[in-house]
């Protein structure tokens, strides 16, 4: 390993670093190991989590889990008193069970009024709510929430998409707001 030489004005010695800087390449691999870490827990205190309602089976598999439909269920983050139900398919086997295999891009979205509602701060008039991975690396099922100001109603989409090429398939849903409550829109 090359090493760097440098004098501190301060101090007569001549110090010998790594050529990573740190004190020891270690030290710098730890340096980027927290740094990561902290980066993913922010992402994850901000991202939207569902709770599993339930799930059935639609295809046996004799080695792995069986392929099911998963009925899922998130609120929305910016108005409080809508939760969104989604469903979506899981596909099992050895690749399924072992979290590398593809999902189908079959879903859908109802999203209701559960309680009464209120809005945590503006919003833009589209705004995906939620997203999951729905393949090893590359595909997501994700919904977005888009604002209708004209008639007071927030509509929810719900759609597949891949790197390359994502799918037509959708669903949508639509909550109206009631008229003395206008729509925080941006």
């Amino acid at each position: 390993m090359k090493e760097i030489i440098f004098a501190a004005q301060h101090d007569s010695k001549i110090k010998t670093l790594p050529r990573c800087g740190f004190s020891t390449c270690s030290e710098k691999a730890l340096a980027m190991k927290s740094t990561f870490f902290l980066f993913a827990l922010v992402l994850a205190a901000f991202a939207t989590h569902a709770e599993t309602v339930g799930d059935v089976s639609t295809t046996f598999r004799w080695v792995g889990a069986n392929n099911k439909i998963v009925v899922d269920v998130f609120d929305d983050p910016k108005v409080t008193g809508v939760s969104c139900y989604l469903s979506h398919a899981k596909t099992g086997g050895v690749k399924g069970s072992l979290g590398i295999a593809e999902d189908t891009s079959d879903a859908s979205v109802a999203c209701r009024q559960v309680g009464p509602i209120s809005f945590n701060g503006t919003f833009p008039r589209e705004e995906e709510v939620f997203s999951e991975r729905s393949s090893f690396l590359f595909k997501h099922v994700r919904v977005v929430r888009m604002a209708d100001k004209k008639r007071n109603t927030l509509v929810y989409l719900v759609y597949s998409d891949r790197v390359i090429e994502g799918s037509p398939k959708n669903s949508v849903t639509a909550v109206p707001v009631p008229a003395d409550q206008p729509l925080p829109v941006k």
